[in-house]
């Protein structure tokens, strides 16, 4: 526990002290554009490790849910983890987000923890990450591209074709796929099993957002998607 302590407080101290750096060196910037800064950062590192961790280091998550954590992936969840606490401070100080999208933070904090503390089905929680992170890379690009007079150009639209395919790609079948391998294998833990449902269900109120602002979007209705009071990251920046 004093070693997970101390990894947790020196993952917590490299957010933070990585988002006061940018706010130095990009003095100009506003607090969002280094904080978006900082949440690219961790989507490529997720990305890396859970990818590496499911197809290199195993085991296969579909095939193995519910199997004791491995040092790798104790060490992938509490690097998110410690983002997710780090982000959902910053999400409130600056009040950026509404109720559904600080649940999904709640949610996602307690669920690495449980996992963490269960010691077990850190393959699901790794799994979780990369289809979760994937789309991060794309969001905060669009973000940007909005930022500096980009957006409306066909790099714009490149990246929200992206960003919408592979959002519902992840969230609706591969992780239906994931949660059905979830609920059937008896290695789960009940909660586990639980906070799983929870999670593919918030991901659908994501997806209708982004599949009601992709319609606006294709019919030729340009309002600026960062008014859209929304949960996913068409005005966020998180997933």
């Amino acid at each position: 526990m004093t070693l997970f302590a101390v990894g947790a407080l020196l993952c917590l101290s490299f957010w933070a002290s990585l988002y006061f750096v940018l706010c130095n060196v990009n003095g100009s910037r506003s607090p969002e554009w280094n904080c978006r800064l900082v949440t690219l950062v961790h989507g490529i590192l997720a990305v890396c490790i859970t990818a590496y961790i499911g197809y290199v280091d195993g085991p296969w998550p579909f095939a193995y849910p519910g199997t004791k954590n491995s040092t790798l992936q104790i060490s992938a969840l509490v690097l998110s983890l410690c983002y997710f606490i780090f982000d959902m401070a910053w999400c409130v100080h600056f009040r950026t987000e509404g109720p559904v999208m600080l649940a999904h933070h709640t949610l996602s904090i307690l669920g690495i923890l449980l996992t963490l503390w269960l010691g077990e089905s850190g393959i699901e929680g790794c799994a979780v990450l990369f289809g979760s992170e994937i789309t991060n890379p794309l969001l905060q690009a669009r973000w940007f591209l909005k930022q500096t007079g980009n957006y409306g150009t066909w790099l714009g639209t490149v990246v929200d074709v992206l960003f919408v395919t592979l959002f519902v790609l992840m969230r609706v079948f591969v992780g239906g796929a994931m949660l059905y391998c979830e609920l059937i294998s008896p290695r789960p833990r009940f909660f586990i099993k639980c906070g799983g449902v929870v999670l593919y269900v918030l991901s659908w109120v994501f997806v209708m957002d982004i599949v009601r602002f992709a319609i606006r979007k294709w019919h030729g209705q340009q309002r600026d998607p960062h008014d859209t009071v929304s949960a996913n990251g068409l005005k966020t920046k998180r997933e």
